[in-house]
């Protein structure tokens, strides 16, 4: 890599734009989103991960979403891509090609509807971990969609099996297993929420910085509450917090990406549609959307 890997502040986990039939990535799209990010202030892009609807990428496809993605950022913010799978080698594959398209991390999201116990979980990270010559690797936890929970007890034995494993995705939804990691690993483990109406409380806590589904609408507003935060200006960083809860409600009305989707389509940044099985949100989610948002730019 050319340059260390900071992990801090606002990253986007970004959407992926397709054809009005859900068949083709729109690359020109997805290219003036990332140029977009970059331009609203962003800290870092996450490309292929849940938001990104990875799970229904193919192969050739993720690895040119995290190609371009490297290619229009030019080095100006970090590129973590997303390298999940539920089938351990997939996600070696997924993570090595990630890093030849010039990511600077991988993230691993833990296997879903396998169910693997904490002895299979710390086998996949590690084996993953293990492939990447040495890459930086963030953990993904994200119990409410993999229906399993990587316990602090197994981090600590991924941190103590890996050294390039220096991170964590938190997307549990509870602000106390932040606490926690934070108290039992200190500086061994950077903790990112990944749970945007959670960012404001899991950084008080000793979080860096947030993965956010919001931020594709709104990246310099988002940027703003980590900036804010990390400087100390505690108030200031919570009344931006508050002002953006309402948009943070606003994209998870539907299974995301479905809102998000919908709120840059609103804004006329991207067609509305989703790869099957996914399907756009109905009409009363898209119209609580652009509400939501019409109320939050006016009172800006």
């Amino acid at each position: 890599m050319t340059r260390p890997f900071q992990l801090q502040g606002a990253f986007t986990a970004l959407v992926t734009p397709f054809a009005a039939d859900g068949e083709a990535v729109d690359f020109d799209a997805f290219d003036a989103s990332v140029r977009r990010q970059v331009e609203g202030g962003i800290h870092g892009l996450v490309p292929c991960g849940t938001t990104g609807e990875s799970p229904t990428l193919t192969d050739d496809e993720h690895f040119e979403v995290v190609r371009h993605t490297v290619s229009v950022a030019a080095g100006r913010v970090p590129v973590l891509a997303g390298a999940g799978s539920n089938s351990t080698k997939k996600a070696v594959r997924l993570a090595q090609r990630a890093l030849e398209a010039g990511a600077d991390a991988v993230m691993i999201v833990m296997p879903y509807y396998n169910k693997p116990t904490q002895d299979g979980l710390l086998a996949h990270v590690t084996k993953v971990a293990g492939e990447v010559g040495g890459a930086p690797v963030v953990l993904y936890n994200v119990p409410g969609r993999t229906v399993v929970d990587l316990s602090l007890d197994t981090i600590g034995r991924a941190l103590d099996a890996c050294s390039n494993i220096v991170a964590v995705k938190d997307a549990s939804g509870n602000v106390l297993r932040c606490m926690g990691a934070m108290k039992r690993f200190g500086e061994r483990l950077t903790v990112m929420c990944g749970d945007d109406a959670l960012t404001l409380p899991m950084m008080v806590c000793g979080a860096r910085g947030v993965i956010s589904v919001t931020s594709n609408v709104y990246p310099g507003k988002v940027a703003e509450v980590c900036t804010l935060a990390r400087e100390g200006r505690w108030d200031q960083a919570r009344a931006a917090h508050l002002k953006l809860l309402p948009v943070h409600d606003s994209m998870f009305l539907e299974t995301s990406p479905g809102p998000s989707k919908a709120a840059l389509a609103h804004k006329g940044l991207m067609k509305l549609s989703l790869r099957l099985p996914l399907v756009p949100p109905s009409k009363a989610t898209c119209d609580a959307v652009a509400a939501t948002l019409s109320r939050f730019e006016e009172a800006r």
